[in-house]
């Protein structure tokens, strides 16, 4: 009876050491791989680009003046941006006839689209208008030819060009 017990017993350690040989220790998880980079994903934005430049009363050549507003917008306001359009819309003051200022309007917007051509941009980028005197920002007391009325009516002898188009961020 020993000897089935002590056989029995040696059966039990060797059960227990050979179920603690084959109960594998708990390997440490492999490391997470690193989380990738967000994908690089350029964001584009609207931009809008806004300039006015006057004009000499009854003319509708760029002053130096205007030149360097223009020369800005060229150079410094539209080097980030991708260029859809640029619409720049003439106004005259209200000293003439309608129709006179109409078209002299338009001639300003005009001269103001050949500038910007001759600085790189694309004429098919360019839409011009004119609104003659029907948009003051500027209401001036007077009548006639004054020297006084006409350097008053001056912010209405103008174009405004705004630029449209979008930018990388």
């Amino acid at each position: 009876m020993i000897n089935k017990l002590s056989t029995a017993l040696s059966a039990i350690v060797l059960l227990a050491f050979a179920g603690c040989a084959s109960t594998p220790e708990p390997t440490p998880e492999p490391p997470k791989p690193a989380p990738r980079p967000a994908p690089t994903v350029s964001k584009v934005g609207k931009v809008t680009v806004a300039s006015t430049v006057n004009f000499d009363f009854d003319r509708y050549a760029i002053r130096p003046d205007a030149r360097s507003k223009l020369d800005d917008l060229v150079g410094k306001q539209l080097r980030a941006v991708t260029l859809e359009v640029i619409i720049a819309v003439g106004h005259a003051d209200r000293i003439g006839s309608d129709a006179y200022n109409m078209k002299l309007s338009v001639r300003r917007a005009d001269s103001v689209k050949a500038y910007l051509v001759s600085k790189g941009i694309a004429a098919s980028r360019i839409y011009t208008e004119g609104k003659g005197q029907r948009q003051p920002v500027k209401d001036c007391k007077g009548s006639g030819k004054t020297k006084e009325l006409i350097a008053c009516l001056e912010p209405n002898r103008r174009v405004e060009s705004e630029a449209v188009g979008s930018a990388q961020q």
